[in-house]
């Protein structure tokens, strides 16, 4: 299971007031993310600010 909030596309929407997955997920994989049901998203990206700087090192 991914941690949703660690991910790059997991992002605030100020108009709705709410974190939302920017993510195209397709018709079944929304379900198993709604659910819950042990859910390994494909679109899951580490939102690491840093990983740019440390590779300029």
């Amino acid at each position: 299971m991914t941690n949703c909030d660690t991910c790059v596309f997991y992002v605030y929407d100020e108009e709705d007031d709410c974190y939302i997955c920017e993510c195209d997920l397709d018709q079944d994989e929304m379900y198993k993310f709604l659910t819950g049901t042990n859910y390994d998203c494909a679109f899951y990206r580490l939102d690491d600010e840093y990983a740019v700087v440390r590779h300029q090192k």
